[in-house]
């Protein structure tokens, strides 16, 4: 429901310089009082909250402070019968209003999130419409939200942290109710944010990288012809795709190169999305038809693209008053945890002596030092005995469209433990897409519309690399449908936060090979499976400190321009290289931790990857020698409370590095 928390999160009364709430501290605490002694002690802190929360928001517009006082006394709900009654017509009013709500927005990009040809201008103009910007107006203007507001009060998350473990599911439905309406940001923030967001995300999805069209020193081409890889995802799987591969090596480094050429912005603007050229990411040369090309260099439009996303969500911050950074709103209120423990777990990880264990052994098996690009060695997975020609064919021939694959998600769910009627239900809620972009998952946010799956798909079916995306966004999947459909009420549907549903994607995502049919009997493969998870670990946390850096960064020089937004990313990226791995790989002032899209498209974003798997790891641990079927069900109908009580209720423990840390050092003396 990323576009009704987007609409409601946040905390607190009207910002400095906006228009404030005309109720005075002695009108509120006349109408607190008067409740009281209408309605009983039993109900003083229910009437204190929501009488507080509704004066924070209404404002001379909504009506005068004798309104205010009338509304209140007349609108607080003490009988509960009555506040369950309004408790479920408000659930069942608003799944339809926001279930219909996104399937609206998801109708409006389907040309642009799917592969169904050219793009238009009317679609761009389309994408950038957010239909959703005036809903929390209307609510406020007819009076809804403070109804809302007044009888389903906001709790911190101190509050929900200390609180909550008493609460029954209901209770923490009226919890995340009281959520929705903490701030009034206007429509047209709203609106023009839903304009630079579409713009950044068609200029990520359109960012395709022609590898046939590279060229060495020596002019050979390294990749077939009509090769089409997107940026950072499709470039980044290609290197893991080339380990133990004739030639890999070579395919590595020139790839690599991509990479740089995209972090400086010397990539020339010619290459992009466009095979018309050739192209030596060593020297920038650049061909067309054989003859020599003068390259344009990108210059500035990634950072561009990241400046404005920051100029959108900062304009908000005034609106926030608790909340007034879009920093604090990703993890204070998105996540439910704290930046700063969020970054000093990830520092941890990234400094533990046995990622440089690890390295070593990395080495060994390879027999060469490290290279930067072994951030993504795959030499661990069970994949690594395959070709990726030979992954190819296999999953082009078993799903040449999205059609073949949406018809054997059920066998994909009957595999993993469930009735062939469970398997049929979750499946017959999801629909598979050819994405434009690497792909992903929506979420349907009601009952009776499906989920979409959205991944590669090329002309001549899914290669590998579209097949691992698709059964990632599977398990987002199959959490949303399970989120959705087996909680107690729809105001706790969901999970905590991303990283819960990343959790799932990648339990999913790892079982690739086993839906292929795919298996290999390595009493190693365990402990392999245990390194292959701690090592990709390490680039995210990796990435992730780099994303933190950046938005703070960002913050403090809000009035950067493109360039010098350009010139302290590289640097913040060589910073956190230099601290947690140049040891490592054996070079100083490396920028390839900046090279992610998400940092361009998906503000704060990256964190919920390594928590993801933090959390993956605890539940495969947790799941092991029971049915997942019938754990993937109860973990995840558990609804969205605090990650706090959701990790009680789940595995009885919290997120930490420990639980990795402990199996790794088992899987490196099992090595030895």
């Amino acid at each position: 429901m990323s576009f009704v928390l987007f609409l409601f999160a946040g905390c607190g009364p009207a910002p400095e310089g906006a228009e404030t709430s005309p109720i005075s501290n002695a009108s509120l605490e006349q109408v607190i009082n008067q409740l009281i002694d209408k309605h009983g002690d039993e109900h003083a802190d229910r009437i204190r909250r929501g009488v507080s929360q509704t004066a924070s928001l209404w404002r001379a517009g909504d009506g005068s402070v004798q309104d205010f006082e009338t509304f209140c006394k007349h609108s607080f709900i003490a009988d509960q019968d009555e506040l369950d009654e309004v408790f479920d017509r408000l659930a069942h009013n608003f799944e339809h209003l926001f279930g219909y709500m996104s399937r609206i927005i998801l109708e409006l990009n389907r040309q642009i999130h799917e592969d169904r040809g050219p793009i238009h201008r009317i679609d761009q103009m389309f994408g950038a419409y957010s239909p959703a910007a005036h809903i929390s107006d209307d609510l406020y203007n007819n009076k809804i939200a403070f109804l809302v507001a007044l009888n389903f009060p906001h709790y911190t998350l101190d509050e929900k942290n200390e609180l909550g473990g008493s609460w029954t599911k209901r209770e923490w439905g009226y919890a995340r109710l009281g959520d929705y309406f903490t701030a009034r940001v206007p429509p047209r923030l709203s609106q023009e944010y839903g304009q630079v967001s579409s713009d950044v995300r068609l200029y990520i999805s359109e960012y395709n990288i022609f590898a046939g069209q590279l060229r060495n020193n020596d002019g050979e081409a390294l990749f077939p012809e009509g090769m089409k890889l997107l940026a950072h995802w499709n470039v980044r799987d290609e290197i893991r795709s080339n380990y133990g591969q004739p030639g890999g090596i070579e395919k590595k480094e020139m790839l690599y190169q991509v990479m740089l050429n995209i972090i400086n912005q010397d990539i020339p603007k010619q290459v992009i999305n466009n095979e018309d050229y050739t192209w030596n990411p060593y020297t920038n040369d650049l061909w067309k038809d054989e003859n020599p090309v003068t390259p344009e260099p990108e210059g500035i439009r990634r950072y561009a693209h990241l400046l404005n996303v920051f100029r959108a969500l900062h304009q908000m911050d005034p609106y926030y008053p608790n909340l007034d950074t879009y920093i604090k709103r990703s993890f204070d209120s998105g996540m439910e945890i704290p930046q700063e423990e969020v970054e000093a777990l990830f520092r941890e990880y990234a400094d533990s002596p046995l990622i440089r264990e690890t390295a070593r052994l990395i080495s060994e098996r390879l027999g060469r030092n490290l290279r930067p690009y072994d951030l993504w060695y795959d030499g661990f997975k069970a994949r690594s005995g395959i070709s990726e020609e030979e992954l190819d064919r296999i999953t082009m021939r078993r799903y040449p469209d999205a059609d073949a694959l949406n018809g054997d998600l059920p066998r994909m769910l009957r595999q993993l433990g469930h009735t062939r009627e469970m398997a049929d239900f979750i499946a017959g809620k999801i629909e598979v897409d050819a994405a434009r972009g690497s792909g992903h998952a929506w979420r349907a946010n009601m009952r009776t519309k499906p989920s979409h799956l959205r991944t590669r798909i090329g002309a001549n079916g899914m290669d590998y690399k579209g097949y691992n995306i698709a059964i990632h966004e599977f398990g987002h999947n199959v959490e949303q449908t399970i989120s959705t459909h087996f909680v107690d009420n729809y105001f706790i549907n969901g999970i905590p936060n991303t990283a819960f549903t990343e959790a799932l994607a990648f339990m999913y995502q790892r079982r690739d090979l086993e839906f292929l049919g795919i298996r290999q009997q390595d009493p190693m493969q365990e402990h392999l499976e245990v390194l292959d998870v701690f090592w990709d670990n390490y680039e995210m946390m990796g990435v992730s400190l780099v994303d933190m850096g950046v938005w703070k960064w960002m913050y403090d020089n809000p009035d950067a321009t493109p360039q010098e937004l350009k010139e302290a990313v590289i640097r913040i990226a060589k910073e956190i290289w230099n601290d947690y791995y140049a040891d490592v790989f054996g070079v100083r002032d490396n920028p390839l931790l900046s090279i992610y899209s998400h940092m361009i498209q998906s503000p704060l974003y990256l964190s919920n990857y390594p928590y993801g798997r933090l959390i993956m790891f605890q539940l495969e641990d947790h799941i092991r020698g029971k049915s997942f079927a019938e754990e993937e069900l109860r973990i995840f109908s558990i609804g969205n409370m605090t990650p706090k009580h959701w990790m009680d209720e789940a595995v009885g423990e919290q997120i930490s590095n420990q639980p990795m840390f402990e199996a790794v050092d088992r899987a490196l003396s099992a090595m030895r």
